[in-house]
C-alpha cells in the first residue's frame, strides 16, 4: 500500500536547511536593508509627489526584501 496521503507534518520532517547560519544572516540583512530603503524611497517619492508609475517601481525593493527575509526564515 502506497503512502500517498502524507500530511504536511511528514513533509516538514523531511525538509533540511540548505544554507548555513551565516548565509541566513546575510539574507535577512539584505531583506531588512531593502525594505528600509524601499520605505525611505517611498517617503521621498510621496513627498515630492512623484507620478504613480514611478512609485510603482517600489515594488522591486519591497519584493526583493520580503523574498530575502522569507528565505532566511525558511532556511532555504
Amino acid at each position: 500500500m502506497s503512502d500517498q496521503g502524507a500530511g504536511a507534518a511528514d513533509v516538514a520532517a523531511v525538509c533540511v536547511a540548505n544554507i548555513g547560519p551565516k548565509e541566513r544572516r546575510t539574507r535577512m540583512r539584505f531583506g531588512v536593508i531593502l525594505l528600509g530603503g524601499g520605505a525611505g524611497l517611498a517617503a521621498v517619492l510621496v513627498g515630492i509627489e512623484a507620478h504613480r508609475l514611478w512609485r510603482l517601481l517600489l515594488f522591486l525593493p519591497f519584493w526583493a526584501g520580503a523574498l530575502g527575509m522569507l528565505q532566511a526564515r525558511a532556511k532555504t
